[in-house]
């Protein structure tokens, strides 16, 4: 394995540990992480009106993601304590995939990314629709949860290509 291709989570003796981010510059981090909740078409429909029996399934799942995305170090191991500057969740309906689709960005002047915030935000909203929908829909289906850009550090930008332009989501 070279060194570009080390996981930067072990050191040499194998043994876990945090990064040591302390010489890096500060520069601005963009992270943007998606995740799709594909369900039964009544099931949407109740989201759209509002009317799911734990109340408005959207406004809460974008507030589960937000203050996921602020959580991200108490649940992943070895994940540096951020100081976000910014958390946006949006979720979106999508009649003909019977899905919500996610995308979370995260936002922050620092020395490490904010994909695993991101990522965190995403999925954390997707299972919050999961749970306020579940009495009525079991065999919803969390999926495409996933990296579609980020920015800033020293490997510069990155996008997932294609699929980071779909035109799904809707402001």
């Amino acid at each position: 394995m070279t060194a570009k291709n080390k996981l930067t989570h072990f050191d040499d003796g194998g043994n876990a540990r945090m990064v040591d981010v302390g010489a890096k510059g500060e520069t601005e981090r963009v992270a943007v992480a998606r995740a799709s909740v594909i369900m039964q078409a009544a099931t949407l429909k109740l989201i759209a009106a509002k009317t799911a029996a734990k109340g408005d399934v959207l406004a809460v799942a974008q507030l589960a993601g937000i203050m996921a995305a602020k959580k991200t170090p108490e649940l992943i191991p070895l994940c540096h304590p951020l100081a976000l500057s910014s958390v946006d969740v949006k979720l979106s309906l999508d009649a003909r995939r019977r899905a919500v689709d996610i995308e979370a960005t995260c936002k922050l002047k620092g020395r490490t990314g904010v994909e695993m915030e991101a990522l965190t935000a995403a999925s954390v909203a997707a299972l919050t629709v999961y749970d306020m929908c579940k009495a009525v829909d079991r065999g919803m289906t969390i999926t495409e949860v996933r990296l579609v850009h980020k920015s800033g550090g020293k490997s510069g930008t990155w996008s997932s290509g294609p699929r980071a332009s779909r035109p799904r989501f809707a402001s």
